[in-house]
């Protein structure tokens, strides 16, 4: 009886010590940085990306950072959080919550993306982790460039729920960046040491006069781009426009959605 007792008060102390899921935020935001990590324009920028991005599609990726994740699992936090704030639209339950606790001297930084139920098919656990957590988000966080890291994994998933690729095409076309040639490299081989070494040879071809190097590069790029302001969206100048973010549509989550450690 002693035994039971104490692994109940072992459990009670476990659970009091966990601190609540923050309440929803008032006026409702879906950048949430409590963890200090992005200064006020990187802040805005992503406001308004994500604001944009909800009003043209009603999908709702909101993005939080938290100092610390008080004895919860990344996973279990982000999910519980979604929950609570009903992130997506109810009946369509399309909602992504982007989960960071920075790294903080020997602490593991965690990162955890949890897709609402009408995401999971779109977004696959193993894409989410392998490919967008490590391809896109990770290798900046490493270097302390949390902005930097957001914004390139929000902008692919911005692409993959709209529909402009699927999340198989940009596992075969888009990860493990830098493990080939660069594409600069590429597009100077083709277009500038190449047509010299012709123009040497037979007079042939005198570079930019045939194809324009902005047109070369759309057309090796495939017009994708998912940084910066080359993407769906311009990190605009922080103004939300018609106004800011209205509100949450009280969707659902069942545990769909992967994480990384750095």
């Amino acid at each position: 009886m002693k035994k039971i007792l104490s692994i109940l008060l072992l459990l009670i102390g476990f659970y009091a010590s966990r601190a609540e899921i923050p309440e929803r935020p008032v006026p409702p935001k879906l950048v949430n940085d409590f963890a200090g990590i992005l200064n006020q324009s990187e802040s805005n920028n992503l406001e308004t990306k994500l604001v944009q991005f909800a009003r043209e599609t009603s999908t709702q990726i909101v993005v939080v950072t938290v100092p610390d994740l008080e004895g919860y699992d990344a996973g279990d936090y982000a999910f519980r959080l979604g929950e609570k704030w009903g992130v997506g639209q109810q009946g369509e339950n399309n909602g992504l919550v982007i989960l960071v606790k920075p790294k903080i001297g020997n602490e593991q930084g965690r990162v955890f993306i949890a897709t609402g139920y009408g995401l999971e098919g779109i977004l696959p656990d193993a894409v989410v982790n392998g490919t967008i957590i490590d391809n896109e988000m990770i290798p900046y966080f490493k270097q302390d460039n949390y902005y930097q890291g957001l914004e390139s994994g929000v902008n692919v998933l911005m692409d993959i729920t709209k529909g402009e690729y699927t999340a198989d095409y940009y596992q075969e076309n888009y990860t493990k960046k830098g493990s080939g040639i660069p594409v600069f490299i590429i597009l100077i081989f083709f277009f500038i040491i190449l047509p010299i070494m012709r123009g040497r040879k037979r007079r042939f071809y005198s570079p930019g006069k045939n194809l324009p190097f902005w047109l070369a590069l759309g057309m090796l790029s495939g017009g994708r781009s998912h940084g910066g302001s080359f993407g769906n969206f311009s990190s605009g100048s922080g103004s939300f426009g018609g106004g800011g973010f209205g509100g949450f549509g009280g969707g659902s989550f069942g545990g769909g959605g992967a994480g990384g450690s750095w």
